[in-house]
């Protein structure tokens, strides 16, 4: 029997990690596994690498750009990471949960606060941290996009990034990709069914009851 139709506002999946943590990971396999899940395309201003196209992985804009959006109020956050600016359109995400459709985005903890501040209950936020410190750096390391001074950087700033876990809904360690990816998914349907996020609950509870 089909499940029935309860009209349901969208949620804001957000999922933040220390760089080489795995966030990016898991969204896009999250976002390639289920059909119900819209991806975030965030704006920046930070070179396209090999690979990516604009408008489906980022959409990147010059600086100048960028910071009109910021004070035109078109972005839900924003922050600057490692010398580049980064930020997610408000319009898209909020037309979205209207809508009813989930949203997965993946951003640092400076951008989920403000997510928290600017789209409230709408957001799930989950922190991914690594199993071990030396598995982090052997993953940036293995990536093969950024030089030493990078990995380097990144790595020093893990310690801070990784301290602000108590701010998060969820937290997960990523140790094995497809265990981390079934905990965020059983996250995600958990959320689904919240008592506040199915708006269209207490029609469907009368209902049934008129027919009791």
């Amino acid at each position: 029997m089909a499940e029935p139709s309860i009209k349901r506002r969208g949620l804001l999946l957000v999922l933040s990690s220390p760089s080489g943590a795995g966030k990016t990971t898991i969204s896009r396999k999250l976002f390639e596994t289920d059909g119900k899940l819209a991806m975030s395309v965030s704006v920046t201003t930070r070179p396209k690498r090999p690979g990516e196209i604009d408008g489906k992985h980022y959409h990147f804009v010059a600086r100048k750009k960028f910071d009109q959006m910021v004070a035109q109020g078109e972005l839900l956050e924003h922050a600057i990471v490692f010398g580049n600016c980064y930020g997610t359109p408000r319009g898209p995400v909020m037309q979205a949960l209207e809508s009813g459709q989930d949203i997965i985005s993946d951003v640092d903890w400076q951008g989920t606060q403000q997510l928290k501040q600017n789209v409230g209950a709408d957001v799930v936020a989950v922190f991914v941290l690594p199993p071990t410190i030396e598995a982090l750096k052997e993953r940036l390391q293995s990536r093969a996009q950024d030089s030493a001074d990078v990995v380097q950087e990144r790595m020093a700033k893990s310690s801070d990034e990784m301290s602000h876990w108590a701010e998060y809904d969820y937290v997960i360690v990523n140790d094995n990709l497809d265990a981390s990816l079934r905990q965020v998914q059983a996250i995600l349907e958990a959320e689904r069914k919240r008592r506040t996020r199915q708006v269209g609950l207490s029609d469907f509870v009368n209902a049934l009851r008129t027919k009791a």
